[in-house]
């Protein structure tokens, strides 16, 4: 299951043998594994030899953010990120076990979202690029969230659909109305740290009931754009959003407005899965 190269490095780290790998989820791009050693210890380890070289460091990166942000949620604490002789990126975190909700947990959750969200900055985006799934993901930084949203969101995504057939040049025109209409539609508030994929693909609770955090594409957005992506694929609970409102009100309208966020996360789906996607695009934009 692990490449020789990758269980040398791995023992050399630990510096003792491998004992027991399990395959675990790694999602579409990585390969994952439990790792059990010797001397007991038990770590997770994820690796791609097909990927770009920073972006095993672009995520420990986006890690130590979240991690560093706040403490009622849990971030994976990164121990190795490293490239094998052959070329084969991975990244070797504690292994944390999955457990299941208790009776406050989704509740915890959602002030703990609201608290990162509080963590702000001068301008959207961040100081360095990074990747959302497989697709390289600009966070080049604007003092404008619209601009942001548009420049660094939307329309590297719609040229890459437009230039791979999935749209025609009526959608373009669509979205060339929409960005007009967004400065009436979007309000204003500071930048937030996010996430940047949060989805329930991408959490979990820890055998104490607390959320743990991975797969991060980390950047300073607006902070419905987070909200937004949770009510995409499902996954969360009314407690969640219960307790997170108490905690950070949203301005009135977000039921309105959140299509218009997801259609960020629908247009990088649309380039890495294909039509049904698009078509969801569509279905939104044309309203404008």
């Amino acid at each position: 299951m692990l490449p020789e190269s990758l269980k040398t490095a791995l023992e050399n780290l630990f510096d003792s043998n491998i004992v027991a790998v399990r395959g675990v989820g790694g999602g579409s791009i990585n390969q994952a594994v439990k790792v059990e050693v010797e001397s007991g210890l038990v770590y997770f380890v994820k690796w791609n030899h097909n990927v770009p070289d920073d972006r095993i460091t672009k995520e420990q990166k986006g890690m130590k953010l979240l991690r560093d942000g706040v403490k009622e949620m849990y971030v994976h604490r990164v121990i190795k990120e490293a490239k094998t002789a052959d070329g084969i990126s991975f990244l070797v975190m504690e292994y944390v076990v999955e457990g299941a909700p208790q009776s406050d947990s989704h509740r915890q959750f959602g002030r703990a979202l609201a608290t990162l969200h509080q963590i702000t900055a001068k301008q959207y985006g961040l100081d360095h690029d990074n990747y959302l799934g497989r697709l390289p993901q600009s966070n080049k930084q604007y003092s404008s969230w619209v601009d942001f949203f548009v420049e660094q969101r939307l329309a590297p995504q719609l040229r890459q659909a437009v230039d791979s057939g999935l749209f025609s040049t009526r959608v373009t025109d669509h979205f060339q109305r929409l960005y007009k209409k967004l400065p009436e539609l979007l309000p204003s508030e500071p930048p937030s740290l996010l996430h940047g994929d949060l989805w329930s693909g991408n959490y979990f609770y820890d055998q104490k009931g607390r959320a743990v955090l991975y797969d991060p594409a980390v950047y300073y957005g607006h902070r419905e754009m987070e909200l937004a992506f949770t009510h995409l694929f499902g996954g969360f609970t009314s407690a969640f959003y219960q307790a997170y409102e108490e905690t950070f009100p949203l301005q009135a309208g977000f039921e309105e407005r959140k299509n218009i966020y997801n259609l960020y996360p629908l247009l990088v789906h649309t380039n890495l899965f294909g039509a049904s996607y698009a078509r969801q695009v569509q279905a939104i934009v044309q309203r404008f």
